[in-house]
């Protein structure tokens, strides 16, 4: 960031603020609703002071402004970061295409789980790209139950407007999904409750659609022991593909390697030390794009320096 813009953002003359600002929304060729946008303010307020008419104090805005000016100047002076690649077919993601390929020709249910960052949804959303009548559908905390469940389900499927209430729903997704020949894919199902898992069940036993679960080890867990195990008995008794996927395998991290064009030995050999920590493919694919930049920015090939910098920076220098 150069010594101008510093000035500029703690001086915020509203005059050559607002001159940066017009230049930089001709040169960008952005609209007046970007730029409040992504400067935290209101359109309304941003056509005001670009049009001389605003009739409170500037200086509060021309300070936003001066600090978006800023943040423009810093990824101007950063090496861009490098994009991730879409999709790379690791063996482990060939071997969750399959479960969820079982689930869907069968129209059975399969229940695909394991460590974080694996590549589960990067899998399922690949699957969806490939074929049709495929839903995804993922949960949270605040979806454990068997409304809000049922409500994900609907958006998935592209509802415009919601049922109401849990057996309405229910029987318009129903109405929905017969004769389909779809997969719905329940991501993070380690959140939903017991009632819910239910539900999903009974939307399949309704339909005949594939269903496939996808989480933490906690969702295979809970259909297996203590006393929920009894409640999840019928859900259980349906599983007709089971696919634990604790941690990557070394060839995982090789091919994602290689689709960001790193084949170096002791840059793979590190990365493979790094993805069987957790997080996985998710923490190798976040340190091969620091590591891209990093070496970019120095016009340099990358070298497992380069890695072993980006991963330092990225979990604040642990081991």
């Amino acid at each position: 960031m150069n010594d101008n813009v510093i000035a500029m953002q703690v001086d915020a003359d509203p005059a050559e603020v607002l001159g940066r600002v017009r230049e930089e929304i001709a040169r960008r060729g952005l609209t007046q609703a970007q730029v409040a946008r992504e400067a935290g303010l209101s359109s309304s307020a941003l056509a005001q002071i670009l049009g001389g008419n605003y009739a409170a104090d500037p200086r509060k805005l021309t300070v936003r402004l001066a600090q978006w000016l800023a943040r423009l100047a810093q990824q101007q002076a950063m090496p861009a970061m490098p994009a991730a690649p879409t999709w790379v077919a690791t063996p482990t993601a060939e071997r969750i295409l399959a479960a969820l390929g079982y689930a869907h020709m069968a129209g059975d249910v399969a229940v695909i789980y394991g460590g974080a960052g694996v590549g589960k949804t990067t899998a399922a959303r690949e699957y969806a790209r490939r074929y049709p009548n495929v839903w995804i559908a993922t949960m949270t905390p605040a979806t454990a139950g068997v409304t809000t469940a049922l409500e994900e389900v609907c958006l998935a499927l592209g509802f415009r407007e919601l049922p109401g209430g849990g057996a309405r729903m229910q029987r318009e997704l129903i109405a929905r999904l017969q004769g389909s020949e779809g997969l719905l894919v329940i991501d993070e199902a380690q959140h939903l409750s017991v009632a819910a898992l239910d539900a999903l069940r009974a939307l399949h036993d309704a339909t005949g659609i594939g269903l496939a679960l996808m989480g933490n080890e906690l969702i295979y867990a809970r259909m297996t022991g203590g006393s929920r195990a009894v409640w999840l008995d019928r859900l259980f008794s349906r599983i007709g593909r089971r696919l634990r996927v604790q941690r990557a395998v070394r060839d995982d991290v090789a091919r994602l390697a290689a689709a960001h064009g790193v084949e170096d030995a002791a840059c793979v050999r590190r990365l493979v030390e790094i993805g069987s920590q957790a997080g996985a493919l998710r923490g190798v694919g976040k340190v091969l794009r620091l590591a891209r930049m990093m070496a970019a920015g120095q016009g340099a090939a990358l070298t497992a320096t380069h890695i072993e910098a980006a991963w330092a920076d990225l979990t604040g220098g642990a081991a």
